[in-house]
């Protein structure tokens, strides 16, 4: 429930008063782990993790001038896949920054880094593959790339989403 308040407040005052960075800059925003957001175990629990991702990408796209664009548009983002390595814990009442960017992208997915920092120490690093889509029918990534306003050259996957990317490839192949 408390991400529910938390979207709202995303929604009604942070992305209003957000900074701007551009299409391949990296994004932050900090929350602080409330009691409900942990386990038994007493650290923030592995299911509030891609939630906060949802919250930190849509945040992104706020500060990227593209949110409300793309919502205009009736775009949609879905997540393909996510890959997660849990490096330390955060524990209850620690403060953590979700820090997310655009690492590059191919002829189908977009592929975001997200990174999970607290007392200055990275605490789980994320990837994740995604698209949009509009009406049912994915959003072209060139499409996607032209209207956020960015003109050059694709960065370079790095070398951990590409192994990544094959890794989901041999899956898909796999279990056909």
């Amino acid at each position: 429930m408390n991400l529910y308040f938390r979207l709202i407040w995303l929604m009604l005052w942070r992305v209003r008063h957000c900074r701007s960075i551009d299409f391949l800059g990296t994004s932050k925003i900090d929350y602080r782990a409330l009691p409900l957001d942990c386990d038994i175990n007493f650290h923030l629990t592995n299911s509030r993790y891609p939630a906060f991702m949802d919250l930190a990408r849509t945040y992104m796209l706020a500060e990227m001038g593209l949110l409300n664009r793309f919502l205009k548009l009736k775009w949609m983002p879905i997540v393909n896949a996510a890959e997660f390595t849990y490096i330390r814990d955060i524990k209850p009442l620690r403060k953590f920054e979700v820090q997310s960017k655009v690492v590059g992208w191919d002829e189908k997915y977009f592929y975001v880094e997200q990174r999970f920092v607290s007392e200055n120490t990275l605490r789980c690093i994320v990837h994740v593959r995604g698209v949009f889509v509009c009406d049912r029918k994915q959003v072209p990534i060139a499409t996607m790339v032209k209207e956020a306003g960015f003109d050059g050259p694709a960065p370079e996957l790095p070398p951990e989403v590409v192994k990544w990317k094959a890794f989901l490839q041999l899956k898909k192949e796999r279990n056909l």
